[in-house]
Parts: structure tokens; sequence; C-alpha cells
């Protein structure tokens, strides 16, 4: 596929996200979308992050609903250490009292590993795949049909996700201090004189507020980065199966860490919302 395009178009095509949006002419895709102002909606994302959350959500329910107490199967055996390294993060991190954390950081740890891990997938397979449905579906040129198939190089899902993170964040502050404690810890902290509210208020807003900015651009540049990375290495052509391999198993290391990261930094921001200062 490569060949087909210079080197930049082959990298901007795969770094373009299928796009669908609302226009004065009805809906459109793609290119017709550069015009379309705010609200456009990248179907590839939604696609493969909700249904990579569906296939979480049914693995793990059906090993739960055949768990045995006896000797466990591979999945079984699988899904539990799973859970129980989440839980044990959880209970060493969290200094609170919540049936909602542990849940929540297992959902955030599996749901971003598995959207990580389609950055594995070879970079022309599911683009290729696409542009002949596309081809022969619905009349379009492959060169105008395009897919994104790793959701977190997306940075409209990041933020969406530290989005959720920071409304929680926001939730246990109040629920946990109230609504005078919450406005009490970001405008008296860390200076507890009167004349340093406004600066107090700076501070502390800043760094609420660059708690979910942090998690939003760290797990994007990441992925950004290394999917980039996959493409260059497939612009080598037929020489490009050792570089491949080599960074792809370099990338089986990082893309746990990368999730494993997203949902520390979720617990810990939640477990300083709700300390009881």
């Amino acid at each position: 596929m490569a060949s087909e395009y210079t080197t930049s178009e082959y990298i901007k095509h795969h770094l373009t996200n299928a796009t669908m949006c609302s226009t004065d002419n009805g809906i459109a895709f793609n290119k017709a979308c550069s015009d379309a102002g705010f609200w456009a909606w990248h179907v590839d994302t939604l696609a493969w992050s909700i249904g990579l959350g569906l296939l979480f959500l049914f693995i793990f329910r059906s090993v739960a609903k055949k768990a045995t107490t006896g000797v466990p199967g591979k999945m079984q055996a699988f899904v539990e250490l799973i859970v129980e390294f989440v839980d044990d993060n959880v209970k060493s991190t969290f200094h609170g009292k919540s049936a909602l954390i542990a849940p929540l950081a297992l959902t955030i740890f599996v749901w971003v590993l598995l959207m990580n891990l389609m950055d594995l997938v070879p970079v022309d397979l599911l683009p290729t795949i696409a542009g002949l449905i596309g081809s022969s579906a619905f009349g379009m040129d492959p060169h105008d049909v395009y897919m994104k198939a790793v959701p977190t190089t997306d940075l409209n899902l990041t933020f969406a996700l530290a989005a959720g993170v920071f409304i929680l964040i926001l939730y246990y502050s109040i629920k946990m201090k109230g609504i005078g404690g919450f406005t009490k810890e970001l405008t008296m902290q860390p200076f507890g004189h009167p004349l340093f509210i406004p600066v107090n208020f700076i501070l502390e807003t800043v760094t609420l507020l660059a708690r979910p900015l942090s998690l939003a651009l760290r797990l994007f540049g990441n992925l950004y980065a290394s999917e980039l990375i996959f493409i260059l290495i497939a612009t080598i052509g037929y020489f490009q199966l050792p570089l491949h391999f080599m960074w792809a198993v370099f990338h089986i290391l990082v893309l746990p860490l990368q999730a494993f990261i997203f949902m520390m930094l979720t617990i810990v921001y939640l477990s300083l919302a709700a300390e009881d200062h």
C-alpha cells in the first residue's frame, strides 16, 4: 500500500481519522468535513473503542459466569491474575473507602490496554480492508477511505477518558470535604493567609486542571509517537519486517505500562480528592 503514495501522503493517510459530520447538505464524510465546524465524529475511534469495551465486558462476564472454586482454567486464572493485580494496587494507593474505585481501575486498565494493543496490528491491514469495503460496497476511491485502528492515538478519546476522571475528582472532592471545604482547599493552600487567596486559587486551579490534562496528553503522546514509528517502518517496504518485529517486541512492554500509568494516576488523583483534611 505504501507504494501507491508518496511517503508524506502515506503517513498523512494513516494518521487521518474516518470522520463523519453534519453539513447543510446532510451527512458528509472525511474531506467534506474540513469546514464542518466543531461537531465532527471520528467514527473509527468510536467504533474500535466501543467494540473493545464490549469485548472486555463479554470476556470478563463470561469468565465470571463460568468461574469455579476448584482448579481454574487458563482463562479464569488469567482474569483472576489481572483482578488481583488491580485490587492490590487500589488497596495500597487509595486511602479512602469507595466501592467504585476498584471496578473503575480494572475497567481503565483493561480497556486502555486493549485499545493500546491495536497498535500491534500491521499498519496496512485494517486500512486496506476498509478501502476494499469502501470500494466494493460504496463505490468509493480507496484513497478516500480512512481507518485509524488505535483509539488512543486520537486526542479526542484520551481527553474524553481524562474528562471522566476529572468529573470524579470533583465529585469526591465535594463529597468528602463539602462545597465549603473544597472551596477552602482551593483558596487557603498553600499559603494560609487571606491576602494570598487570589494566588492560592490560581495555583490550586492550575494544579487541578493539570491532572486530567497530563493524563490525556501522556497517553496520546506515547501511543501517537509509537504508531508513527510503525508507519515510518512500513514505508521501507520489503525490508521492514526485522525492524517491525524488534519495535513490536519492545512495544509489548510499553503498551501495558501506559495502561498501568493511566490507571495508577487515576487512583492517586481520586485518593487525593477523597482525603478529608
